[in-house]
């Protein structure tokens, strides 16, 4: 959990609630808030009565008290009261970028439709909610929704895309489209120029042709384009459009351990080299079919130079050429 958050310099109110406005140009007034039980909040108010818009749509998510309350001069107010104290990063994500997606309402009417969708996604984030994830397991989602992204540029199927990922569930290789599988691998801008094949599984596989693919990564945060894992989830949501790849992609986000917490927005990554390798006969790895009989679990690293005869050109890999 981050050092400081929003609920921290607001007093504990003796009755009702104490507030501080949100900053940012948001369609409606937001405010962070505390109550009398310490209760982290919030609160999103409205102008009029939506009391049937809110009915219609309403969202129940564990963990988060949601109710529309009756406020001053013909306003309401949408109220997220945090219920388990473990939970505030995350309720402070959800949060974050709820007022983020509120700068495009219209009015309160919208922003009440922006604010019950944008809950109802989260949902899944917390209902998967899992351990932070390391610095390496960060650099690996970045490059994996990386090649999404470019898998969707060649496809134009978002639900094709967002199928073709397999790594959030295990498979043996991230994708899987068409009769083709593509192993992701990243590497650090200083790392040492070998890459880690985390098991026997990884370089052999059923279908007609098996790539690796190999993202740099530099961590250059004052750099143009540099981007951060949350920020690269959000770009991907919006890309996909379509709501059922998004809450597939979601859930794979999960499955992977990702929520989008503060943690993720640093460090920000550029990518500064891509290099793609076909996995054909000669290839130097270490195969289930090919192992002596009792060794199973098997980790070995690959030295660059030794598979640069196999390199490829990218758009190979998309069956472009």
């Amino acid at each position: 959990m981050p050092d400081s958050s929003p609920w921290d310099d607001i007093a504990v109110p003796r009755t009702d609630f104490n507030v501080r406005q949100v900053a940012g140009n948001t369609a409606v007034p937001c405010f962070w808030g505390r109550d009398a039980n310490h209760t982290c909040l919030f609160i999103v108010e409205l102008e009029g009565d939506h009391t049937a818009q809110y009915r219609r749509n309403a969202v129940t998510v564990n963990g988060i008290d949601i109710d529309l309350r009756s406020g001053d001069h013909g306003q309401q107010r949408l109220l997220l009261a945090l219920e388990r104290q473990v939970d505030r990063d995350l309720f402070e994500g959800l949060c974050r970028t709820l007022a983020s997606s509120l700068e495009d309402a219209a009015d309160s009417a919208s922003s009440l439709a922006v604010s019950l969708a944008h809950v109802r996604r989260w949902k899944t984030f917390l209902a998967g909610r899992s351990q932070h994830l390391s610095t390496e397991q960060v650099r690996g989602l970045f490059a994996e929704i990386t090649f999404l992204l470019e898998l969707l540029d060649v496809q134009g199927s978002s639900n094709a895309a967002v199928e073709a990922w397999l790594g959030p569930e295990r498979s043996h290789q991230d994708f899987i489209f068409g009769n083709r599988a593509v192993e992701i691998k990243s590497l650090t801008g200083a790392e040492r120029s070998t890459v880690r094949i985390a098991s026997e599984d990884q370089l052999e596989s059923l279908n007609d042709e098996l790539f690796l693919r190999i993202y740099r990564l530099s961590s250059l945060t004052d750099v143009a384009g540099a981007r951060s894992l949350n920020q690269i989830v959000t770009t991907t949501q919006a890309q996909l459009g379509d709501a059922d790849a998004v809450e597939s992609f979601d859930r794979k986000l999960v499955a992977h351990g990702y929520a989008p917490l503060p943690d993720y927005d640093q460090p920000r990554f550029v990518i500064s080299e891509v290099r793609s390798y076909r996995v054909s006969d000669g290839f130097p790895r270490l195969a289930r079919s090919h192992l002596p009989t009792g060794l199973s679990s098997v980790s070995y690293d690959i030295r660059l130079e030794t598979i640069a005869p196999f390199e490829c050109d990218g758009a190979t890999v998309f069956g472009e050429n």
